[in-house]
């Protein structure tokens, strides 16, 4: 049987295109977001989150940078003050109140906390004015990009003019970069992993400040890589003596035998941002005049 040919009306071709151009099947690959967020694409989308950041940091020159990590919830001193006025203002309202008696050793200990905040800050401030700036830039303060130490970090480059990194991620509540961080330098990330890789591939230090798991995550990740060699040394600075100290047995460690003795090195202990970039300068000093010794 022979078939007839079917002719279409302008409009029904018209019709048809339409159709095929709204059509998923239609749009470029990279362009549909439905088709880039399918579990199939997981290897592609991490691959690009390597790839984004590490092509604007050339293009930024960005050879090498401090890595900041610190408790998101510790505050700044004015708005840790803040808070514990409005506490107290409260508690002598309702003098009685149980939580609100609560609220108050809460803001204090706030308040004492943030010394960690101006600590952080001046630590970036004392590396921010000491970056160079040939043709490449060195030591360029990076953070995870979020609120408390990260902020004050972010802050002293900030206050000095200088630039800053940020590596936020996205989370089930959501984080909002802080402010200070330069604008065409803040990445947001959905894989942890990705963003690990990128806190050390240029990393020249690791500075922690007191703070929780998180801040426990990478700085262990980190003392792992360096004591199995996946990860050249490079100083790694623990501030605040006292709280290091008390959350983390070291000795006790190295004593069941759990790491070497020459693990408890790895890291420095120290309370000033003073002390903390003068190890770093005196760590590489030294590692520079090792290798020329060496060649």
């Amino acid at each position: 049987m022979i078939r007839t040919t079917k002719e279409l009306l302008p409009e029904q071709k018209l019709s048809l295109l339409r159709k095929i151009r709204e059509s998923h099947a239609y749009l470029k690959a990279y362009a549909d977001m439905d088709f880039m967020s399918r579990k199939d694409l997981r290897s592609v989308r991490l691959q690009l989150e390597l790839l984004k950041p590490e092509l604007i940091l050339r293009e930024h020159k960005i050879r090498s940078t401090i890595v900041v990590f610190g408790s998101a919830r510790i505050l700044s001193p004015e708005e840790a003050r803040r808070k514990l006025r409005q506490a107290q203002e409260d508690l002598s309202d309702h003098p009685r109140d149980v939580e609100l008696k609560r609220r108050v050793i809460d803001a204090e200990k706030k308040v004492e906390l943030s010394r960690w905040y101006e600590e952080a800050k001046r630590f970036s401030a004392l590396l921010s004015k000491a970056q160079e700036t040939g043709q490449d830039l060195e030591h360029v303060m990076l953070t995870g990009g979020g609120p408390g130490i990260m902020e004050a970090a972010n802050r002293g480059a900030w206050e000095c003019n200088a630039k800053s990194i940020g590596l936020n991620i996205t989370l089930p509540h959501e984080q909002d970069p802080n402010p200070y961080i330069t604008p065409e330098l803040c990445f947001q990330f959905h894989y942890f992993s990705l963003r690990k890789m990128h806190f050390l591939m240029r990393a020249k230090a690791l500075v922690a400040f007191p703070g929780g798991y998180g801040t426990l995550d990478e700085l262990f990740e980190t003392l792992t890589l360096v004591q199995t060699g996946k990860k050249r040394p490079l100083p790694i600075v623990l501030v605040g003596r006292t709280y290091w100290k008390r959350i983390i047995n070291f000795d006790y460690m190295a004593e069941q035998g759990m790491i070497d003795w020459g693990d408890t090195k790895l890291f420095k202990m120290v309370d000033t941002a003073e002390e903390a970039w003068n190890h770093i300068r005196k760590f590489w000093k030294t590692h520079r005049e090792t290798v020329a010794h060496m060649h």
